[in-house]
């Protein structure tokens, strides 16, 4: 390499460059012209786009902004080429602010919506650009604004729960939410369709112990909600089995016609809290076979339980099957 070096011309060595005083003066008369060059290529006025966020703020009293409107406006401004540098090098500019309530106040809406042009806006986003730039022309020249109405009413929470138990446990009563409703404010369109709004689906496995969390309430887009999260309270406590005996009932029968069942009653086992154990009788549960379910092949009716409360867990009962026999007056 150095060999290399060594067979270059003289004027080529960086040596011979760096104590050359001529090419070290020539150097900087270039750097010096180049700057006063760049200095009075901006001291001149220059034209040219700039593209502005806009944020939309305050809508009038119980309305909301109901569309999109454009989130940037591009301004054709005029100004001296250092400030118009000092603007495009910024990363980012502060939004241009509308305020809905004044911009609105004395335009007529037609078919719903009201039509903003820009340029009677002049005055107004140049007072927040910079009063260093000239605002010549505002794109897009209309700004389109739908205003609606907004509504409130309160509508009862729904949990939504995934819940397996420990062997033995089961819930003491059913989940309880602290509040009970929400206040739901939004678009009349919106509030009018919701009955209920549903809380974040909660999932808990091999529950033992009484539990409560505070949940989100899922709601629609542009809707607000009071309170944002309701307390859900999970009580569960132990259960144990309990036999009863219950009279079976016929549905369906015809008048004039008289079924005998054979047996007349069931067994059925159930699992119920411990709390519970002593309150639960044969009347909380029903043993119903269906008239229009008899046939000449079979002499054979299922029995069907029903029950009256969600926290009673019936096992088996027994029989399944009774036999009848129909009397005709």
């Amino acid at each position: 390499m150095n060999k290399s070096m060594n067979k270059l011309p003289g004027y080529f060595k960086i040596d011979k460059i760096r104590n050359d005083k001529r090419i070290v003066v020539y150097l900087v008369c270039v750097l010096i012209a180049t700057v006063l060059w760049f200095l009075n290529a901006l001291s001149k006025d220059y034209s040219t786009t700039v593209s502005y966020p806009v944020k939309y703020v305050n809508p009038p009293s119980r309305q909301f902004l109901a569309n999109q409107p454009p989130n940037k406006l591009d301004l054709k401004v005029e100004a001296h080429g250092f400030t118009l540098l000092r603007h495009k090098l910024s990363l980012s500019f502060s939004p241009i602010v509308l305020n809905l309530s004044n911009i609105t106040k004395n335009i007529e809406p037609q078919n719903g919506s009201f039509q903003i042009e820009t340029s009677d806006l002049l005055r107004r986003i140049s007072s927040q650009v910079s009063n260093e730039i000239s605002i010549q022309e505002i794109q897009p020249e209309i700004i389109r604004i739908v205003l609606d109405s907004l509504k409130t009413k309160s509508v009862p929470v729904v949990p939504n729960l995934n819940l397996t138990f420990h062997p033995q446990y089961n819930l003491q009563k059913p989940a309880q939410l602290n509040p009970r409703e929400v206040r739901v404010t939004g678009p009349s369109a919106i509030i009018d369709t919701i009955e209920s709004l549903q809380l974040e689906k909660v999932s808990l496995k091999d529950i033992n112990q009484n539990m409560a969390s505070n949940v989100k309430v899922l709601h629609p887009d542009k809707t607000d909600i009071s309170p944002e999260k309701v307390l859900l309270t999970i009580e569960v406590e132990k259960y144990t089995e309990k036999d009863l005996k219950i009279p079976v009932f016929v549905k369906n029968k015809p008048d004039g016609v008289n079924i005998k069942l054979f047996p007349s009653e069931i067994k059925v086992t159930c699992l119920v809290g411990l709390s519970e154990f002593e309150n639960i009788t044969a009347k909380d549960f029903s043993a119903v076979v269906d008239y229009n379910k008899v046939s000449n092949e079979s002499k054979n009716l299922s029995v069907t339980i029903e029950q009256r409360s969600s926290l009673i867990q019936v096992v088996r009962a027994t029989p399944e099957t009774v036999e009848y026999l129909i009397e005709t007056n």
